[in-house]
C-alpha cells in the first residue's frame, strides 16, 4: 500500500482515535490548576501564558495572577506597571499587553462578561485561531479545533504527514484533521479531547525520543508503524543564531542605583533596566571607555559584578554587568535622574536579564552569574553628563515620574535603544 493511500485510510479512521485517547487522558492527565475550573478568563490567561513557555514555569505565575487579578474587570483596570510586574520573567511581553487591551475590550463591548461566541473571542487583541478554539472548547464545550506545537506533532506523526506543518497547504490539512476529530468528539467531549491531544504531545509524543510504547494511539499511528516518528514533523530550518554582547552599568550613589524605563514602542517597552550598551563581541573599547563615550561619566571605581548568558528568539546574548561609582562631579550632575534603593527597585518590573543583575546586587552573588576578570582601574572621562529628567526621590517613582522616564536623557536613549533585542 502506498504512503498516500495509508494516510487516507488513517484519516478515514479518525473515529477510532477518540475513545482510546480520552481513556488515556482520564488516567494520565496532569493536575494543573487551570483544569480545575471552567472559567473562560482562567482558561484564557493560562493559554496566553503557555505560549512559548513551559508548564512548570507557568503554574506559579498563573496562581499569583489569579489571586491578584481574578477577573476581566480587575485586569482591565489594573495599572500597567502592576500588570507587567505580575508578568515579569515570562517574556514575550506583547502577550500581556494584548491581554490588557482585550480585557478593556470585553468591558467596553461585552459588559465585562467574557464573550461566548467564537467570532467574538477571535476578535480580541492577541487571540488567534488556536487560542480562540482552546477557550471555546474548554470553557464553553463548543467543538472548535486547536493546532499548537504539541497537536501538530501528534497529527503529523499519526497520519504520516511529511510536509512543512507551517506551510500553507499542509497547515490547512492539519486544521481540517483537527476539526474532524473534535467534531466527532462532540460538545460533550470536546473539552477533554482537545486537552488530551495537547497532553499526549507534551507527555508521550515528544519532540525527541517519543514514547511510542506508551501511546494509546500507536496501533493507528503511521509514523510508529513506518519508523518515522523521529523524522516528523518536518519543520523548516531555524534562523541562524546571532551572538550579541551587552555591557550594563550599575551606577551607585549613596546606596541608590541609577535606572531607566524603556520607551514605548520598543522591545520590552515600559520595563525597567540599568543603563546598557551593545558592544563588539571581541576587542573594541574597554567598559570604562564605553561608559565615558556613551554616558559621559567619569568614575571613581569600575568593578565587574557578573556575567549573564540568556537567549531571546535567535539571539544569544552575553550581558556583562559592572558596578560603577561616579566621580563626585558627575554624581552631582546625575542628581536629577532616577535613583532608587534596592527595595524600591524590587517593586518595579525589570527585563529578565536586568532582574538577574538586580539579584546580584541583593545577594552579592547569584547562580545566574559567572565571575569576570579582575576589576578594571577607574578611568576618567571628559565632557559634561547629558541633561536628565527626574529629581531624586526617597520613594518609588510616582505615575507622573514614570511618565517622565519614558522620555529619558539623550545618553540613555543612545546607549540603551540602539539594540533591538530584550537586553
Amino acid at each position: 500500500m502506498s504512503q498516500r493511500s495509508s494516510t487516507r485510510n488513517a484519516e478515514r479512521g479518525t473515529r477510532d482515535l477518540i475513545r482510546p485517547l480520552l481513556r488515556w487522558f482520564s488516567r494520565h492527565a496532569r493536575d494543573l490548576p487551570w483544569r480545575r475550573r471552567r472559567d473562560p478568563y482562567a482558561v484564557w490567561i493560562s493559554e496566553i501564558m503557555l505560549q512559548q513557555t513551559q508548564v512548570k514555569t507557568v503554574v506559579p505565575y498563573w496562581k499569583r495572577w489569579m489571586r491578584e487579578l481574578p477577573d476581566v474587570r480587575s485586569l482591565a483596570s489594573a495599572p500597567d506597571q502592576r500588570v507587567l510586574k505580575l508578568w515579569e520573567g515570562l517574556g514575550y511581553y506583547s502577550r500581556v499587553r494584548n491581554a490588557q487591551r482585550a480585557a478593556a475590550q470585553i468591558v467596553d463591548r461585552h459588559g465585562g462578561e467574557f464573550p461566548r461566541r467564537f467570532e467574538d473571542v477571535l476578535a480580541l487583541p492577541g487571540v488567534g485561531r488556536y487560542t480562540a478554539g482552546a477557550i471555546s472548547s474548554i470553557a464553553f464545550d463548543e467543538p472548535r479545533p486547536i493546532l499548537d506545537g504539541n497537536v501538530i506533532r501528534v497529527l503529523t506523526r499519526l497520519f504520516g504527514i511529511g510536509g512543512d506543518p507551517h506551510g500553507k497547504k499542509t497547515n490547512a490539512r492539519l486544521w481540517r484533521l483537527a476539526e474532524e476529530l473534535v467534531t466527532r468528539a462532540g460538545s460533550s467531549r470536546c473539552s477533554a479531547f482537545n486537552q488530551a491531544l495537547m497532553e499526549l504531545g507534551a507527555l508521550v509524543c515528544t519532540p525527541r525520543a517519543p514514547r511510542c510504547g506508551a501511546c494509546p494511539l500507536r496501533r493507528n499511528c503511521n509514523a510508529s508503524r513506518t519508523g518515522r516518528a523521529g523524522e516528523l514533523p518536518r519543520l523548516a530550518r531555524r534562523a541562524v543564531v546571532t551572538e550579541r554582547r551587552v555591557i550594563a552599568f550599575v551606577v551607585e550613589r549613596k546606596g541608590k542605583f541609577l535606572v531607566r524605563q524603556r520607551l514605548g514602542g520598543v522591545v520590552n517597552a515600559q520595563l525597567w533596566e540599568f543603563p546598557n550598551i551593545e558592544a563588539p563581541l571581541v576587542d573594541g573599547a574597554t567598559p570604562g571607555e564605553l561608559l565615558r563615550e556613551h554616558l559621559g561619566l567619569r568614575v571613581r571605581a569600575l568593578q565587574p559584578l557578573g556575567r549573564i548568558n540568556h537567549s531571546i528568539t535567535r539571539y544569544r546574548i552575553r550581558l556583562e554587568a559592572y558596578r560603577v561609582v561616579p566621580s563626585r562631579r558627575d554624581a552631582r550632575l546625575l542628581g536629577r535622574d532616577c535613583w532608587l534603593s534596592l527595595a524600591e527597585l524590587d517593586a518595579l518590573p525589570f527585563t529578565s536579564a536586568h532582574r538577574k543583575v538586580l539579584e546580584m546586587l541583593g545577594r552579592g552573588a547569584t547562580t545566574h552569574a559567572e565571575s569576570l576578570p579582575r576589576s578594571f582601574a577607574a578611568e576618567s572621562a571628559r565632557g559634561p553628563a547629558q541633561s536628565r529628567t527626574l529629581r531624586e526621590k526617597g520613594s518609588a517613582p510616582s505615575a507622573r515620574q514614570r511618565s517622565g522616564l519614558r522620555q529619558p536623557s539623550a545618553a540613555f536613549s543612545q546607549a540603551s535603544h540602539r539594540q533591538d533585542a530584550s537586553l
